[in-house]
């Protein structure tokens, strides 16, 4: 059984009618930016927009986020909001501003120089600094008081996205406690020896306990987080039924492996416009008669791209007959370039192209092109449908949107996605050729699987993770959340058709 968008819109019409929605994330749906003399509106390269903007355009409500753009600031009115979709509104954007040093402090220092490498196990040490740690007070108090206005006096469901709002939830509480909160985690989640290391682990956790639901991509993470509460602060824990009561207030963890919008972006991928940006990408790579691979990220250390290239220079020397075969595309999406990690990455990153791409070039070939800039969707939807392959080779993500992206994009049964065992998809598909990133033979070896794969073979691994992500797409993703604060803040008679639809949900969300 799935969820469509509608379904999803009558359901949380029906059953949230007398609730207001408010989404909160650092990142903004909808980005305004000046070009020359005119103002653009672009969305950003976010799986957790791409996840949620759906949902919100089928439920409506407020979603608030940092105002990020240079022409944010001359797009909303006096309330700091602006309508959208710009071409079709349906919800509404409440910009909160931040000036540098809080925006240095709290997201690019404590969240991505802190929070970030100490829950993505990839072997960066994580920073922390009393003063950034209080800017990361200060702008979730910020997040909050935009809330609480939002909100006033209606009764309200606030979801909360990410680890840049740890202590949101309990600000929120304690100036409402009528407020339903719950937050979705979307990164890993540490094992507790490792979150040990975080200096103010009973501040952080404390906040996060104030939610009614907190939710993760794996029921691995929801156990980290358990047993981590159990052995720092004083709580009830109950391991069977995943659930922690602090202060009277009982928080239900839940793991909720997020997806995409698999019919819509399915059918964006079989459309003509899709088809006519095939053929330009098959003129500008010069792709007649050669095998083709991708590979689309943001530019982090997470994402394992160094690897990967690594991987694919030793799969050129084991397998001299795809010289002059191959074109691997590598789509780097620059990300948090203030920080000097992420700058010297870039670096490495275009050095190794260089460099393997000096080892094997001929006249009129090279393998692997470089592409360090964002692309719409539907570039990607018409690289995703040439590639051959795609490689989501991440050495620890908490899903991994893009790897569904790829199957969702090929409507033609065909391709073949090579997926870190490390990444939260790997557990939903199974039918990929799954590989250790940190091992060149075994990624090099799944390329050569990849290429020599048999069509038959090829249609029916591609056939089942089709499959598997239709019949787990963002719309079931956000009915199980509805759903799982229905059953422990909204008890309430129901028809015993939706009672039934309810249990069959939650009994696949459960921990």
């Amino acid at each position: 059984m799935t969820w469509s968008k509608q379904e999803l819109h009558d359901f949380v019409r029906e059953r949230l009618r007398d609730f207001k929605l408010i989404v909160v994330s650092n990142r903004e749906p909808y980005i305004h930016g000046y070009a020359g003399d005119r103002i653009e509106c672009v969305q950003p390269a976010s799986g957790m927009v791409a996840a949620l903007d759906p949902i919100m355009q089928a439920c409506g409500g407020v979603w608030v986020a940092h105002g990020s753009g240079d022409a944010d600031m001359a797009t909303t009115d006096a309330n700091h909001c602006v309508d959208v979709p710009p071409e079709n509104p349906l919800y509404k954007l409440r910009r909160v501003w931040l000036d540098k040093e809080q925006e240095a402090g709290y997201y690019y220092r404590l969240s991505n120089e802190g929070l970030w490498p100490l829950c993505h196990i990839v072997y960066r040490r994580p920073a922390f600094h009393p003063e950034d740690w209080q800017l990361y007070r200060d702008v979730n108090a910020l997040f909050a008081d935009a809330v609480i206005e939002e909100a006033g006096d209606s009764p309200t469901f606030v979801f909360i996205q990410d680890y840049h709002f740890g202590l949101l939830p309990r600000m929120l509480k304690d100036r409402n406690p009528n407020l339903v909160v719950a937050q979705f985690w979307h990164i890993p989640w540490p094992n507790r020896e490792m979150f040990r290391a975080f200096p103010w682990q009973e501040e952080l956790l404390d906040g996060m306990l104030a939610n009614d639901l907190l939710g993760f991509h794996l029921r691995y993470h929801c156990r980290n987080f358990v047993e981590t509460v159990d052995r720092s602060l004083e709580c009830l824990v109950d391991h069977e039924r995943h659930e922690i009561t602090r202060r009277g207030k009982t928080t239900a963890v839940r793991a909720f492996p997020i997806s995409i919008d698999f019919e819509e972006h399915s059918d964006k991928a079989s459309g003509p416009e899709v088809a006519e940006e095939m053929v330009r990408w098959k003129r500008q790579l010069g792709l007649r008669g050669r095998v083709f691979g991708v590979g689309l990220d943001r530019i982090d250390y997470t994402k394992g791209i160094p690897d990967r290239l690594r991987s694919l220079d030793r799969f050129l020397e084991t397998n001299p007959e795809f010289r002059e075969r191959l074109v691997f595309l590598q789509v780097g999406v620059p990300s948090r370039i203030h920080i000097e990690e992420y700058r010297l990455l870039g670096e490495e990153i275009e050095s190794l192209v260089e460099e393997i791409n000096w080892k094997w070039l001929t006249r009129s070939w090279r393998p692997i092109v470089l592409l360090k800039q964002h692309l719409g969707p539907r570039a990607m939807m018409a690289l995703h449908r040439l590639a051959d392959f795609c490689m989501v080779t991440s050495l620890h993500d908490g899903m991994n949107l893009v790897a569904k992206e790829y199957v969702a994009s090929r409507s033609d049964d065909d391709g073949v996605l090579i997926l870190s065992r490390f990444t939260g998809a790997a557990g939903e598909l199974e039918d990929a050729v799954l590989v250790n990133p940190f091992d060149r033979e075994d990624c090099a070896d799944a390329i050569r699987k990849a290429l020599e794969m048999p069509a038959e073979e090829r249609r029916r691994r591609m056939q089942k993770m089709r499959a598997v992500v239709a019949g787990n797409d963002v719309y079931r993703w956000a009915g199980k959340i509805v759903s799982s604060l229905l059953k422990f803040e909204f008890p309430q008679p129901m028809q015993p058709e939706r009672e039934e639809r309810i249990l069959w949900i939650q009994s696949g969300a459960s921990c």
